[in-house]
Formats: structure tokens, C-alpha cells, sequence
């Protein structure tokens, strides 16, 4: 206990600047006492300002008190230290190079722990506590502590900036607002960060709404590449069996045909080895007979030779030389000809049908990946004009048929290609591969939409861009955007602009709606399978004088 009073003593006479035994001890006129050469720095650093204030309280002084030595203060402070030297406090933080050092601290600098915008200092935790007790400083604001507080001064009255001029764009203070800024348009910093406030959150909701849309497209373009590498897997599998197949069919027919041809050979070399050893042996027994015969003429004995002749000159029938059928080199021409003629064929055949799964067909149809910037999307930039056929009678077309203006009703001859419900107008230009295009809007509720050309003309509200499977259209409201297909709206978030870019991969699918404005702002993409060239097209809803142009891009 006795410790503990030595300690509530020695805090009792410390200075509250160096946070030691008071040297040379001298009391402000407020009655706080300080190290003579700790109150002599702090006010040395404030003669800039001609006004000299007590660190703990702030109490301002002026002039500048003449500070004597308080003789009853010292003689208890050295009282003080023959009780020997202070423990060392444990959770003592010196600033280092990347902390904000306290301003009133004199000597090794303690961390600051708060940095105050009214009295442009940052105060450590012994320090701090005036602003925690004293009225004096209960409206000060107090922040983390930051390096950057002399920012807050104006370099040339030396007041904190508390306002801020919108016509200059830049904080000042309040003598500012009466000298160089007269007759500008000020407010308080304050207000002026309130306004800046929620527009910062606007924008960080936009951007938080354009991360969850990345993440959706991220994820959709996942399970795409998931989808793709399971079809071309099954593909190229189910290709190996039917090739396996036809494989297997061509050995089992090419056997076949092997077998047929050694059969037919066995049976045509057995025919013919039967008539050449009947000819051999008939061969034969005529050289017998020649013999015979020759050995008959010789004979002179006239009786014998009549007697004998008889017996001798009948001969048996010759083989017919009919029976025997040479074919040289050609037996089997007739198999060599029909399998030539199956070749030829099966050729005609792929060449005709692999056009189906040639290279250009198998390779996967993913769309190269969309711009990033407008002249990316330029790149791809088509020109689009509207056909008169198709317009309904209450638009006007113009500027070389790009545009298109909501009017009253107008005298067009009939056509079987012309809208008679909805105000609506397709374009001449048939639209394949990859293509980009913008259209100008004026007025609330244009659609921007793609159509094919087979839609319905005069099906009631049914033939409208989006209320059918036939056609694709973003609704253009003066507040919101929704995008409709087949009668189902999605409602779309995305910056206004009286711009709208469209994005079309016919191969793959792939349309993609941009707010256009100095930046371009993806609204909506839609992934399906187009089976006929689409045209693009608008519908003007609503109010006189609405119109919606196809800008030129090139």
C-alpha cells in the first residue's frame, strides 16, 4: 500500500509534456505546472500565432505569461526522488517512423492515439485526457490519428479550414469566405461532406451492383465452360463408338468379301483342274492311238493291215473346246469394279455430309470475348437503316431512314411486311456474325429490340418487340430499363443514358444491351441459340415526337 502511494504521488508531480518529475517546476496562471523547458518549447512553437494557451486545458494567454520557478514544488520534487527512481511503465509506446508521434510530448515522443481537427494536434493517451474531462474541449473531433492534420490549416490565414468553396472546389477557412472567396458559393465542410457522402455511396452501390452482376456472369460463363467441355466430351466419345462401328462393319464386309473371293477361287481352280486332267488323260490316250496307228502303217502284210485297221481308227469324242472358259487376268474384275463402285460412293458421301461436322462446325462456337471499351465494340460497328415496309403508320422515317419519329398517322400504301398494331419498324439490314450498333433515344418509353423477319405483323399485342419468341427487346423507360422476351419482363438496374449500345454474336448466341455514355455499362445479355438471321428494330411507346436513331458509327 505504501508502494501505491509513492506511485499516486509521483503521477501527482509529474509533468503532463515529458511525462516526468517535474525540473524546475513553473505554474501557468491556469494552475497546471509544467517543466520550466517543456512549457518554454511548447509556447516557442506557438509564437507564429501570438496566442499562447495551456496544453492541458487550452486556456489562451496574451501576451505570453513570464513563467517563474514554483520553490514549494521543487523542494517536494526532490523530496520525491529520494524515494528512488519510478518502475517503468509496462505499456509505455514510443512513436516509431510510421507512427503519428504525440505533439505534445517533448524528449522520445509517445504514439498518439487521437488526433484532434480543432486544436490540429495528435495527443497520446496522457496527453488525450483533458479532451476526455475538460467542458473546454468536449466539442472538439477527434479521429484516428493521422499524419496529414496541417493540411487542415490554410496557408494563409493559419485557421483550420472548415468550409468549402464550390465555385473554386477547395476548402478554406472562414476568412477566406470573406476575402479571396467573396460573393462564391461556400458551404460548411461539413455539408459540403454530406452531399459528397451520399454521392459516394450512390457510387459504391453501382459498383457493388456491377460486382454481383460480374459474379452472376462470371458463374453463368462457368457453368458454360462446364457445359461445353461435357457436350465435346460426349461428342468426341460418341464419335469414337460410331467410327469403331464403321470400322468394325468395313473388316466384317472387307472379310466377307475375302471370303467370297477365295470360295469362288477354290471352286473356279477346282473346275479347271478337272477339265486339264481330263484333257492330260484324253491327251494321252491319243498319243497311245498315234502310236497304235503309226506301227499299223509300217506293216507290209496287206491282210494283217486290213484286218487290224478297224479296230484302230475309231476314236472317242473329243472334249469340247466350249467347256473350257479362259479368263485371263479377269475373274474377278467384277468384285475389283463392285468395290470400286462402293468406294466411290461412300466418298461422295463424306465429302457431301461432313460439311456438317467439319472443323469450323466442331470447334467450340464461344464467342471471342466481348470489348472492353467503346472502340472495341467499334471494331464490330454495323450500319443499320429501316425499311418503309415495315413501319407502322404512325412513325415518320428520316435522315436517310435511320431515324425514327413517333407522328400522327401517315398515308403508306398497304404492304404484307407492315406493322398494324404496335408503332414499331424493323430494319432493312439482315444481321449474322458479330456486329455492334448504338441507337439515340428522345422521350420515355422506346424499345430497342432484334426481331426475326418472319414476326407476326397483325397478331394483336402479341406481334410487339419481346411479347413473343421471336423477338428480343430492352424497354427504355425515362427512369428504369426492363428487358422482355416471350411476354416474361426482367427488370434491369444500369446508369441512364439516352444511348443505348447493342452487342450481337449471332454464332454464338450471345446479345448484350450497353448504357452508353462516357463509360459503357453492361445492362443485360441474353445466352440462347438463334436459328435465323435477326434485324434490329425499335418500338416508340407513348408520346408525340418520341424518335430513336441509328447512329452512324463510322
Amino acid at each position: 500500500m505504501a508502494q501505491k502511494g509513492v506511485q499516486l504521488d509521483r503521477e501527482t508531480f509529474s509533468c503532463s509534456i515529458c511525462l516526468d518529475l517535474l525540473k524546475d517546476p513553473v505554474t501557468t496562471p491556469c494552475g497546471h505546472s509544467y517543466c520550466l523547458k517543456c512549457i518554454t518549447g511548447f509556447w516557442d512553437g506557438e509564437d507564429e500565432k501570438e496566442i499562447h494557451s495551456c496544453p492541458q486545458c487550452r486556456q489562451s494567454f496574451t501576451p505570453r505569461p513570464v513563467m517563474l520557478k514554483n520553490t514549494m514544488l521543487a523542494a517536494l520534487v526532490e523530496e520525491l526522488k529520494k524515494t528512488g527512481p519510478p518502475p517503468a511503465p509496462a505499456d509505455l509506446c514510443y512513436a516509431g517512423a510510421e507512427d503519428v508521434a504525440c505533439d505534445v510530448c517533448t524528449g522520445r515522443k509517445l504514439r498518439a492515439c487521437k488526433s484532434c481537427l480543432q486544436c490540429v494536434a495528435s495527443y497520446c493517451d496522457k496527453h488525450l485526457q483533458p479532451h476526455y474531462e475538460s467542458p473546454v474541449f468536449k466539442k472538439h473531433k477527434l479521429v484516428e490519428p493521422s499524419k496529414k492534420l496541417q493540411e487542415n490549416i490554410c496557408s494563409r490565414h493559419y485557421e483550420v479550414m472548415k468550409m468549402f468553396c464550390r465555385t473554386d472546389q477547395q476548402c478554406i477557412c472562414y476568412l477566406c469566405s470573406v476575402d479571396d472567396h467573396k460573393g462564391h458559393d461556400t458551404v460548411s465542410a461539413a455539408a459540403e461532406r454530406t452531399e459528397r457522402q451520399r454521392e459516394l455511396e450512390g457510387s459504391r452501390l453501382n459498383i457493388q451492383q456491377r460486382i454481383q452482376d460480374g459474379e452472376k456472369e462470371v458463374k453463368l460463363l462457368q457453368q458454360e465452360v462446364e457445359a461445353v467441355n461435357g457436350s465435346a466430351d460426349k461428342a468426341v466419345e460418341d464419335s469414337e463408338k460410331m467410327f469403331t462401328e464403321l470400322i468394325r462393319l468395313m473388316e466384317k464386309r472387307s472379310s466377307g468379301v475375302k471370303q467370297q473371293v477365295r470360295s469362288q477361287q477354290k471352286s473356279e481352280v477346282s473346275r479347271v483342274r478337272e477339265l486339264q486332267e481330263k484333257l492330260e488323260q484324253e491327251i494321252s490316250e491319243l498319243k497311245r492311238r498315234d502310236a497304235e496307228l503309226k506301227l499299223l502303217s509300217h506293216t507290209e502284210d496287206h491282210n494283217q493291215f486290213l484286218h487290224s485297221y478297224p479296230s484302230l481308227s475309231a476314236l472317242s469324242e473329243a472334249t469340247h473346246s466350249s467347256s473350257i472358259n479362259i479368263r485371263p487376268l479377269s475373274y474377278f474384275e467384277d468384285v475389283t469394279a463392285a468395290l470400286s463402285a462402293v468406294r466411290d460412293k461412300l466418298q461422295d458421301v463424306l465429302r457431301e455430309e461432313w460439311t456438317n461436322v467439319s472443323p469450323t462446325e466442331v470447334e467450340v462456337l464461344l464467342s471471342a470475348a466481348e470489348p472492353t471499351t467503346r472502340a472495341g465494340f467499334l471494331t464490330y460497328s454495323q450500319e443499320i437503316t429501316l425499311d418503309p415496309n415495315t413501319a407502322h403508320t404512325l412513325l415518320v422515317l428520316s435522315e436517310g431512314s435511320r431515324k425514327a419519329t413517333r407522328m400522327d398517322d401517315q398515308s403508306y400504301s398497304s404492304h404484307p411486311d407492315r406493322f398494324t398494331l404496335c408503332p414499331q419498324v424493323l430494319s432493312r439490314e439482315s444481321l449474322t456474325g458479330r456486329c455492334y450498333w448504338e441507337v439515340e433515344r428522345r422521350g420515355r418509353g422506346v424499345d430497342v429490340a432484334v426481331a426475326y423477319k418472319n414476326i407476326s405483323r397483325a397478331a394483336g399485342m402479341e406481334s410487339g418487340f419481346g411479347n413473343n419468341d421471336k423477338s428480343w427487346s430492352l424497354v427504355c423507360n425515362k427512369n428504369d430499363y426492363s428487358f422482355r422476351y416471350n411476354s416474361i419482363i426482367t427488370p434491369v438496374s444500369g446508369p441512364q443514358s439516352s444511348r443505348v449500345g447493342v452487342h450481337l454474336d449471332h454464332r454464338a448466341g450471345i446479345l448484350s444491351f450497353y448504357s452508353v455514355s462516357e463509360t459503357m455499362t453492361l445492362l443485360h445479355r441474353v445466352q440462347t441459340t438463334f436459328t435465323q438471321p435477326l434485324h434490329a428494330g425499335v418500338w416508340l411507346h407513348y408520346d408525340h415526337g418520341n424518335t430513336a436513331e441509328f447512329c452512324k458509327l463510322k
